[in-house]
């Protein structure tokens, strides 16, 4: 019951920080899609993690998706705009 629980949890969450960070982006006037890359590949970290624990595939493939989307989340932080002080 609680793995139920916590996966309708997550999924509820990422759904409601998607809209938040789309949200943010329309208000700050922010467009293309190389700054919006590194918010896609931490969504996906998620949705990868919580599909492969749906259907069982926590293995070494998953591990490397994660690792690697990590690495190009962290890759493309370059394109994010610089905060406005």
């Amino acid at each position: 019951m609680l793995p139920i629980i916590l996966s309708i949890i997550l999924v509820i969450t990422l759904f409601i920080s998607i809209v938040f960070v789309i949200q943010k982006r329309k208000k700050a006037g922010i467009t293309g899609i190389k700054s919006a890359l590194t918010p896609i590949c931490f969504f996906l970290m998620a949705i990868v993690n919580l599909l492969a624990y749906w259907f069982n595939f926590l293995g070494l493939l998953n591990w490397a998706l994660i690792v690697l989307l990590l690495f190009l989340g962290a890759y493309f932080t370059k394109y994010l705009p610089a905060p406005i002080e």
